[in-house]
């Protein structure tokens, strides 16, 4: 009798524990603490309007150092980053100052980089995809990482 009572005690440990197994397992398959660190993220998409393939446009965000490089399809782009969970908050962005010949390239180049300075959080929108969001919870900038668009 005693051993069946141990049984019974330990079934709503274990359905509690195979409970929170199965709801990690949910969603979207893609925990929300991810890094976004390491890869090079390809600029997509600038709010709804996608961009033109090979615009040039793309950050790094390297953890160690809390800085974010890249590209904003013209000029070379650096700054300071914090991420905490999916919080991100991108500091002041540096950039050189050559001229853009391309009019679109060089608009799409200072809407990337206000976007990056409006973020406040962000989403793993898919595999390889980062979507940027402003404090509204809008896409401000969609990112892919190798090649997908």
């Amino acid at each position: 009798m005693r051993s069946f009572a141990r049984r019974t005690a330990l079934f709503p440990v274990l359905a509690a524990t195979a409970l929170l197994a199965t709801l990690a397992g949910c969603g979207s398959g893609i925990s929300l603490d991810e890094p976004i660190e390491g890869p090079a993220w390809q600029l997509v998409q600038l709010g709804e309007e996608p961009v033109a393939p090979g615009n040039g446009a793309q950050v790094q965000f390297d953890r160690s150092s809390g800085r974010v490089s890249g590209s904003g399809g013209c000029n070379r782009i650096s700054g300071t980053f914090t991420r905490t969970g999916v919080a991100l908050r991108i500091g002041q962005m540096a950039s050189t100052r050559m001229a853009c010949t391309d009019p679109t390239r060089g608009a799409n180049e200072a809407q990337f980089i206000s976007a990056l300075q409006n973020t406040a959080s962000y989403r793993l929108a898919g595999p390889n995809r980062l979507a940027l969001l402003d404090a509204n919870g809008r896409t401000a900038a969609l990112l892919s990482s190798g090649g997908g668009r």
